[in-house]
């Protein structure tokens, strides 16, 4: 039989090792699902309930497997769809390549069903390479090159194959004059600074006092040489959200999260260093950052698109982490004083004191926090852990404690609400034979999770390691934008805006199959949690929190909290008292541990 366009596709993406395709069925690519009739389904296709989903399931699986995420839709509205998951793709440096469908070539330009000028649409979102297949001789480079781009970019890439390209004979570009051919090897390599850039950085960091460390997802690949860096100078570690995986919280000096969803101790590390040592992140907060002209600065890189950026630092290294790494930790000098560690230590201590006792202040009807505290030493050490977007990201963010092999992330740059449930979809197609646990706010949930709990119940026999936990903090709120507009002052709380409607997910996850909790007072959460974790396959827990528990920054101060508690009874006059009462019960218990600085004054 002769191979079509679309059996030389799916063969192709089998030989560079793909295993799983993400997608939603449409006629713009008819002829690739005909394809994968004829290859019994592999490389697999996994069907999503929308094509964003699907996007952001290959951005998943990138995330947790470190390897090639693929999606596929159709022309029109299935590539439109695609865009949000993609610009997650971008926005984290996620490797994926869309497969999207097009027009039949004959009917381009005559304002034809569901044409889309896709270059336009997808110009900035793939913009490290995006290309139409129009005749089969370019294939394979096509399809080549957006892979290799992809991992080499760490970026999307997209290939449009019009219908009826899809069904063309196949023949291979020949040794003839503009035939481009291809190739399908892509060796490892890594990219390293110069020597004198190492040792200028070295010089920077053994003249320090107080080193602070901050890591981001970039850094993943060299926790030991991390660890290792961070023991020599006697720093301290702050990790950016999209790195909270990459250094374990066991560490008594890691510090946690940064930024305004981060630690006290992370905040105070990077206000009171010398000198700050970044690897992997290019965080974007500066306020977060040391001041400028206080402290000195090393970044390390790999991308010098990125390099440089956030902070004036003193010596930019555009390398990999690891390599890096190893070849500036023979030049650093041991730091005899630990008085600097010790503090750090200390700080991180007393953060986990506070964070049990705020988990612990009563609240109507569950304190989210403690619901997310309840977690934290109930989780298996090889979990892999997603977030969505909106106020459980803060819980997420500093009361999990990265531990063992654990895995965590969220859309960290994007910040888009919709990405947890596909995110841990995603991951266990990733490793299946791991537990996967999403968080999951009700308006996230409400805005796409729901459907894609039937893509969970589809697929729930393929994992080896059936334990799929969603759980979601209802609150029938908005909650991040109700806090940042009621942190405003002038615009309180717009109900008709925030407010959203009460459903029963655990009835719907039982309609599926699935095991279904719904909890509504604090001593059921712990059992909660515990069925949940140990269920035959996958469930769906959802907790009722208030809404009205505020996601504290780091650097708060006692008079902005007790602004924030004044613009609330000012939206909420009903409320009032209950109001004043748990918030300011939250500042006493928040602010009597914080080292005193001049901003309480």
């Amino acid at each position: 039989m002769t191979m079509k366009v679309a059996d030389y596709i799916l063969a192709r993406l089998s030989e560079w090792g793909v295993e799983h395709v993400f997608g939603y069925p449409g006629d713009g690519i008819n002829g690739l699902l005909a394809a994968w009739g004829r290859a019994e389904n592999e490389p697999r296709f996994i069907q999503a309930r929308h094509e964003e989903m699907a996007a952001f399931q290959a951005v998943g699986y990138a995330k947790f497997s470190g390897r090639l995420g693929v999606c596929a839709a159709t022309s029109g509205p299935g590539a439109i769809h695609l865009l949000n998951g993609l610009y997650d793709a971008k926005m984290d440096h996620v490797p994926v390549v869309a497969l999207v469908g097009q027009t039949h070539r004959s009917a381009m330009g005559g304002s034809y069903q569901q044409e889309v000028d896709l270059h336009s649409l997808f110009k900035d979102v793939a913009s490290d390479f995006l290309e139409t297949v129009t005749v089969p001789e370019q294939l394979p480079n096509v399809l080549d090159r957006a892979i290799r781009t992809a991992y080499a970019r760490r970026a999307p890439t997209a290939v449009i194959i019009p219908a009826d390209v899809q069904d063309l004979d196949y023949s291979a570009p020949t040794h003839d004059f503009k035939m481009v051919p291809s190739s399908l090897d892509r060796s490892g390599w890594s990219a390293v600074p110069s020597s004198s850039a190492v040792e200028r950085a070295a010089e920077v960091l053994n003249a320090g006092e107080r080193v602070a460390i901050l890591v981001g997802q970039g850094a993943a690949g060299a926790r030991k040489e991390v660890q290792q860096a961070a023991e020599t100078l006697g720093a301290g570690v702050a990790k950016a959200l999209l790195g909270l995986d990459v250094l374990s919280d066991e560490l008594p000096y890691v510090t946690g999260s940064t930024g305004l969803l981060g630690t006290r101790p992370s905040y105070e590390l990077m206000r009171d260093c010398d000198t700050l040592l970044t690897i992997g992140s290019s965080f974007p907060y500066s306020q977060f950052l040391p001041e400028f002209g206080k402290a000195r600065g090393v970044q390390i890189d790999l991308d010098p698109h990125m390099i440089g950026m956030r902070y004036p630092y003193e010596v930019n290294l555009v390398g990999d982490a690891r390599e890096t790494l190893l070849r500036l930790l023979p030049l650093l000098e041991r730091k005899e004083a630990r008085d600097w560690q010790e503090e750090i230590v200390a700080g991180v201590r007393r953060w986990r004191e506070v964070m049990g006792s705020r988990a612990e202040v009563s609240a109507d009807p569950i304190n989210p926090e403690y619901v997310a505290h309840c977690l934290d030493p109930l989780l298996p050490s090889d979990t892999i852990v997603t977030c969505d977007s909106g106020s459980v990201a803060n819980w997420y963010a500093r009361h999990l404690r990265m531990r063992g092999e654990m895995r965590g992330s969220l859309s960290g740059t994007l910040a888009t609400m919709g990405c947890g449930v596909p995110y841990a979809i995603g991951a266990k197609f990733a490793r299946p034979d791991r537990p996967a646990v999403a968080l999951v706010g009700d308006g996230a949930m409400q805005m796409n999770g729901l459907a894609e709990l039937i893509t969970v119940a589809k697929y729930r026999q393929l994992w080896e390691d059936p334990r799929l936990v969603i759980a979601i903090w209802n609150n029938q709120d908005l909650n991040q934008v109700t806090w940042e507009m009621r942190a405003m002052g002038g615009a309180p709380q717009f109900p008709p805006s925030q407010s959203i409607p009460d459903v029963s997910y655990a009835r719907f996850a039982e309609s599926l199959g699935m095991t279904g909790i719904r909890v509504e007072k604090p001593e059921q959460v712990e059992r909660a949690w515990r069925e949940a974790l140990s269920a035959d396959g996958p469930a769906v827990v959802e907790f009722l929190t208030d809404p009205d528990v505020p996601p504290i920054p780091p650097h708060a101060t006692r008079e902005q909290m007790e602004a924030t508690v004044e613009s609330i009874i000012k939206g909420d006059p009903d409320r009032a008292g209950m109001v004043r009462q748990g918030l300011k019960a939250k500042v006493q218990e928040f602010l009597p541990h914080r080292k005193k600085t001049s901003d309480d004054d």
